[in-house]
């Protein structure tokens, strides 16, 4: 289920009605978010996440595998597009795939993905 927001409904952040900075607090917080490259790799996860038919493809996975052709009737998709995808999730190490003969089945790479969309779904679904 995606969300969609009206602007119209969406009200600004309180914020302080003064300024002052609490240097610890704020040299703990940059401590933590320091490694830029990591930084990087999530939010390219959660980019890759962010597309729609990449969330399906990969909700579609996360209790069966399947292949290129059940994966586009899923999405109702081209196998071109599909494929496409898949190579986007794949650089990514979301999923992952193994040959059968001359069929390619495609799997979710590990628990860690399956953990993300899970927690994902109870915060929606809490909302």
């Amino acid at each position: 289920m995606l969300l969609y927001f009206s602007m119209s409904k969406i009200k600004s952040a309180p914020v302080c009605k003064i300024e002052i900075v609490d240097e610890g607090k704020v040299k703990k917080a940059r401590k933590l978010i320091s490694n830029s490259d990591e930084i990087i790799d999530i939010a390219e996860i959660f980019k890759l996440l962010g597309d729609p038919n990449r969330l399906k493809i990969v909700l579609a996975l996360l209790h069966r595998e399947l292949c290129v052709c059940d994966l586009a009737a899923v999405i109702d998709s081209t196998v071109s597009a599909v494929s496409h995808q898949l190579r986007l999730l794949r650089n990514a190490r979301l999923v992952k795939y193994r040959k059968d003969g001359k069929m390619v089945y495609y799997s979710i790479d590990d628990e860690h993905i399956a953990q993300i969309i899970n927690i994902t779904k109870v915060h929606v679904k809490e909302s």
